[in-house]
């Protein structure tokens, strides 16, 4: 064979080569789901061993590499694969997703849960020993009760925290990890009580904000499900304690805790989850995220309820006080007293040359970057937002930072501290180089009146909805500002990691404050209404909504959905948008979903046979979304059925009549305008009035480019639409 026509073949062994290593022997966790739990008496942990033995060829491998078999609430397993190995097992028609082993954040800036009756607390778990947690004057669990109480490290339950599991499907832990439920971060004790907290006298940070601590709805159970740990919060970890907190009987599940990635409906574990708890007459409440302003939604499901973060009536500031009388006031949380005037000094005048440091690196006052023998005892300025670490390592007494571009929420730091706004910055500097001796002081912190509130955090997360543009998100706002709530004591109480005082309540934000405020109004509207649905509830949370200003909100209804949650209003809305597990399918179907996996996923004869796809006008949604091409005229035409929980006769102007409470009505609305390019968010709103209440749903129109009009086109193949008869293709 001559010279040259050895290359295209060794050309193409070469990409053999290429595609062989593409497939990692290393096995990782993975998840297998395969959508509702089979009927009857069946083992599913035998049926998942099996399945496993089959991919892996050797029963015992199976049985060692299984890590969870989820069949309490629906079907699936994880398990430890290589990459070869889930590549089988996604091409096997009874598998909905094959899910990585992935991160989840717990969603605040300083984890998942359920209510009514029972509300379950999954995340970084509970400080079962909180006055918010005594059970004084509680009997015993209900009847429904199935979970239990893992009392390991010594954990204990009581008629308060009446279950309590943790999940660590990698075996993984680390410095400050507790293998238990207790809570060594804080953040699972938070929003806990938040949501579902006792009503303790007396309660403050250090003194600051010092009143009565109370949760949405204090009477509520708790069930703890911890499902993350230092690194962070993993997916089979989040399916699994959906899997048995659905099944132990909770009321309302709170999720403080999402993926900032844009994954499909049935890729993403909390969607999965909440899809079988709303099955089972669960809701399921989510913070909608912490990547605001510019940042998109998480947790961004039809069927459950995400919640943004607004800011409260209080608002925290700490002033500094120069030595030649200018006084600046800065946003921030300071527990400390100084009880005099220190040096000031400016990082940049602070470099620690033996650490090769310079003026301009050491201006920003990272570990290191400080002489200490010029810090110690003085007050440091700094260039940099950050934990306040390098002052306190380098043995100053004080810190002066400067805010981020957004100002509307508060931090704690290890030692006296103020935030200020860039140009008072410039101005501190500009005193601390021209005085020969200068000084100054940070006083103790105080609150003040936020006359502005409730206005949409700059954190908080912003839609559109990357799925499903037809469905607004985030459905509400709740507070998420500033919150007061139980602290685990051995949690650092500040921003720095290394913090080793010790409290009992601290004040932290995020959309991780927020959406235990709406789980516990869901709480409270449930124990109102026992009977009501999930979707009932929901609707109620956001047709009584308080309404926001849009003029204090430039991202309108993409901000705060519905608006902020009116609890005592939502417990009697006068109608509500009831959503049927046959209308999600249906409006899966219109998604692109095929028969067949909708088959696995419901575990009945669900078909798609409808040939209208991409739009979700006729979802009996609490709220409206008009997608626009840009360059199209305004044209949409919604349908909706509401039901009577009012007086059994009444009237909503001006065509809907009821005469018996649960009697159902519907009615459409057609939305009508010009040509519109570019154009930002339209919103206004629907009003039905029967003289008492007041039932509220926002309708928004808005433009998006052509290519963004149906996202959801990179659904799986296995997901997308087949040859089965009566099924419909997806587009693209």
């Amino acid at each position: 064979m001559a010279k040259q026509e050895l290359l295209p073949l060794l050309y193409l062994s070469f990409l053999a080569a290429l595609v062989l290593s593409c497939y990692s022997h290393e096995r990782k966790v993975h998840i297998i789901y395969m959508g509702e739990k089979p009927q009857g008496d069946i083992s599913v942990t035998s049926m998942h061993h099996s399945m496993l033995a089959r991919v892996l060829g050797s029963t015992a491998s199976a049985k060692e590499l299984l890590i969870y078999s989820y069949g309490r609430s629906f079907n699936g397993f994880a398990a430890k694969l290589s990459d070869e190995e889930v590549a089988r097992f996604s091409d096997m028609e009874e598998v909905v997703s094959v899910l990585p082993n992935s991160m989840h954040a717990k969603a605040s800036h300083n984890k998942i849960m359920g209510l009514h009756g029972i509300q379950s607390i999954p995340y970084t778990g509970i400080w079962p020993e909180s006055e918010s947690f005594s059970d004084e004057g509680f009997g015993p669990p209900p009847a429904k009760w199935k979970g239990t109480c893992q009392t390991e490290n010594n954990f204990t339950c009581n008629n308060k925290i009446i279950g309590a599991r943790y999940y660590n499907s990698e075996n993984q832990y680390y410095d400050g990890d507790i293998k238990s439920p207790r809570d060594s971060e804080g953040h699972g004790t938070h929003t806990a009580s938040t949501a579902a907290g006792r009503e303790v006298a007396g309660a403050s940070y250090y003194g600051l904000a010092e009143g009565l601590a109370r949760g949405g709805h204090p009477k509520a159970r708790i069930a703890v499900y911890k499902v993350c740990w230092v690194i962070g919060c993993a997916v089979a970890d989040i399916l699994a304690a959906f899997d048995d907190a659905i099944a132990d009987g909770v009321d309302i599940i709170s999720v403080s805790l999402g993926s900032s990635l844009t994954l499909q409906y049935f890729e993403d574990p909390i969607a999965i989850g909440s899809f079988h708890a709303m099955k089972s007459g669960i809701l399921t409440s989510n913070s909608a995220g912490n990547d605001g302003p510019l940042g998109g939604i998480s947790n961004y499901s039809p069927w459950s309820l995400t919640v943004a973060a607004s800011s409260i009536d209080r608002k925290f500031v700490s002033q500094l006080v120069l030595g030649n009388g200018q006084t600046f006031k800065g946003v921030n949380i300071n527990n400390f007293e100084l009880n005099g005037t220190y040096p000031l000094i400016w990082g940049g005048d602070a470099a620690n040359v033996s650490g090769h440091q310079i003026p301009l690196s050491s201006e920003s006052c990272f570990p290191g970057d400080l002489d200490s023998s010029k810090v110690k005892g003085k007050i440091v300025l700094c260039e940099s937002l950050w934990d306040g670490s390098g002052v306190v390592m380098a043995g100053g007494v004080g810190i002066i930072m400067p805010a981020w571009y957004f100002n509307d929420f508060a931090f704690s730091f290890p030692l006296p501290t103020t935030i200020l706004r860039r140009q008072d910055i410039d101005k501190v500097l500009e005193y601390t180089r021209s005085s020969k001796h200068p000084i100054a002081t940070i006083l103790p912190g105080e609150t003040q009146k936020d006359v502005m509130a409730p206005t949409v955090v700059s954190f908080s997360s912003r839609g559109l909805n990357p799925i499903t543009l037809d469905i607004l998100k985030p459905d509400v706002t709740a507070p998420g500002v500033d919150i007061l709530a139980a602290w685990s004591p051995i949690a650092p109480p500040s921003v720095y990691q290394h913090d080793t005082r010790s409290t009992h309540y601290n004040i932290i934000s995020g959309t991780s404050m927020s959406c235990p405020h709406a789980s516990g109004a869901a709480a409270y509207v449930k124990a109102t209404n026992p009977s009501w649905s999930p979707s009932a509830i929901k609707s109620a949370l956001m047709t009584t909504a308080y309404a926001m200003d849009p003029r204090k909100n430039d991202d309108k209804e993409f901000a705060y959905g519905s608006s902020h949650i009116n609890p005592v209003k939502a417990a009697d809305p006068g109608l509500v948008h009831e959503t049927s597990e046959e209308e999600y399918i249906n409006f899966l179907c219109k998604q692109g979903y095929n028969t067949s996996t909708l088959r696995l996923i419901t575990g009945d004869s669900s078909a798609c046979n409808s040939t209208e796809l991409g739009r979700a006008w006729d979802l009996n949604y609490p709220s409206f979304s008009l997608t626009i091409e840009d360059g199209h005229r305004i044209m949409g035409i919604f349908t909706r059925t509401v039901t009577n929980v009012g007086f059994p006769n009444s009237t909503q102007p001006t065509k809907l009549a009821s005469t018996s409470t649960g009697e159902k009505k519907s009615f459409s609305v057609r939305v009508d305008g010009p040509e519109i390019t570019m154009h930002p968010i339209i919103s206004g709103a629907i009003l039905w009035k029967d003289g008492v209440h007041v039932v509220r749903t926002p309708l928004v129109v808005y433009t998006v480019l052509p290519s963004e009009t149906f996202p959801n086109r990179s659904l799986s193949k296995r997901a997308q639409t087949s040859d089965l008869k009566g099924s419909s293709r997806i587009f693209g």
